[in-house]
């Protein structure tokens, strides 16, 4: 960028899932609502304004979240909805900005750098804003800074439904008074240990000498010292949503066996739903293909919740193949495609026991990658496989 001032703009759509619910169920606004697994072994994926007066957060034990917020709405999420509400900002934007990254279902970086030649970034950020809460009825902050560091956390300081914009050569004041702990990386044991060291405050790291952070943190001590002084270079990556995952297997013998074609669905959809894992990806839509001895070749997709998972993936997949299969016909071609992939950075994750399914599958991938991706199979692919794309 040769010298270019940078405008990156952060937004970040508020408390989105609690939003989506209040949209769907007006009777819900201005109350303590908790969206999340059940009470008794489920985590709080996210909650309203009022139930965080309680103590609640993202990720807390349900039970515990109870405890504290005892009059709270638990509800137990529509992710269909979220997945439908992110897709709609997504678009607006795209239609907008010169270069955005969808950093999860509810975060967005747009890179303005340049642009201030043919407008003011402020403004435009601002008319942007307010094109979205028009369209979509939600709620949704932004912070313009020089970088993505302080744009995400000068949106922090803006919630709720606000926005901030850091002038640029202000970066360094506008982080010295906020607590160390804002930093991304600064997790629960490092900011004991830098309280140990007498730094509370961004200014307190940005006063102490980097060789002393250096020698007592090791290299993340010299990142941390330079982000004190506002400096952060990551790029705003372009977000493509076409992008997909697909596999194929065109059989030696064509074949109208049902319960060879489903294992093969099976398969297929296990072995790309790796291959999404493996690239930090969720799908947002899954289609299957069908090809006959004819070369009559059919597909039928549908949308779905953002994920990764194979449980998820595969009843979505079959029911698919169900519906477009015309029974007893014998098949040539059979495929599987994810499309409509974002980050693996997505709230999502945290319904009931997805904690543990997501532990599951990473022993699962950890298996395959040191023994090779047929080391785990699912038991239906096992008995019917012919044939192996």
């Amino acid at each position: 960028m040769n010298g270019q001032q940078r405008y990156i703009a952060h937004f970040d759509l508020d408390s989105f899932f609690v939003s989506v619910e209040m949209l769907n169920d007006p009777s819900l606004r201005g109350k303590a609502v908790i969206v999340g697994g059940s009470r008794d072994r489920g985590v709080v994926t996210t909650c309203s304004y009022e139930a965080r007066k309680f103590g609640v957060h993202s990720a807390m034990p349900m039970k515990t979240a109870m405890k504290l917020c005892p009059h709270a709405i638990l509800v137990r999420g529509t992710r269909g909805e979220y997945s439908r509400y992110s897709r709609w900002v997504t678009d607006i934007i795209a239609a907008k900005a010169p270069l955005f990254e969808k950093a999860s279902i509810d975060e967005f970086y747009i890179d303005l750098t340049g642009m201030d030649k043919y407008f003011d970034p402020y403004q435009w950020t601002i008319d942007l804003r307010e094109e979205i809460i028009r369209e979509t009825q939600l709620p949704i902050s932004f912070g313009l800074a020089s970088n993505k560091m302080v744009a995400k956390i000068a949106t922090d300081e803006a919630k709720p439904n606000g926005y901030l914009f850091v002038r640029p050569g202000m970066e360094k004041a506008f982080l010295a008074p906020l607590p160390v702990n804002k930093f991304s990386g600064v997790g629960e044991h490092l900011y004991q240990k830098l309280l140990s060291m007498g730094i509370k405050t961004i200014r307190d790291l940005s006063e102490t000498p980097v060789e002393l952070l250096e020698k007592q943190i090791g290299k993340y001590g010299v990142d941390l010292w330079q982000k004190s002084q506002g400096i952060h270079h990551s790029e705003v990556h372009a977000y493509h949503e076409a992008k997909s995952i697909s596999t194929e297997n065109t059989f030696e013998e064509n074949t109208s066996d049902e319960k060879f074609l489903l294992s093969e669905l099976v398969r297929m959809t296990e072995k790309i739903a790796y291959e999404l894992r493996q690239d930090e990806k969720l799908a947002g839509c899954i289609a299957v293909k069908i090809r006959y001895p004819d070369f009559e070749t059919t597909s039928r997709q549908t949308t779905i919740d953002y994920t990764m998972r194979d449980d998820e993936l595969i009843p979505v997949a079959i029911d698919l193949f169900h519906k477009l299969y015309r029974k007893g016909k014998p098949v040539r071609l059979l495929g599987v495609r994810l499309s409509e992939l974002t980050n693996h950075a997505i709230q999502g994750s945290l319904f009931d026991d997805a904690a543990k399914k997501n532990k599951l599958y990473k022993a699962i991938d950890d298996v395959k990658n040191t023994f090779g991706k047929a080391a785990v199979k699912k038991a239906r692919t096992v008995t019917f496989r012919k044939d192996s794309s």
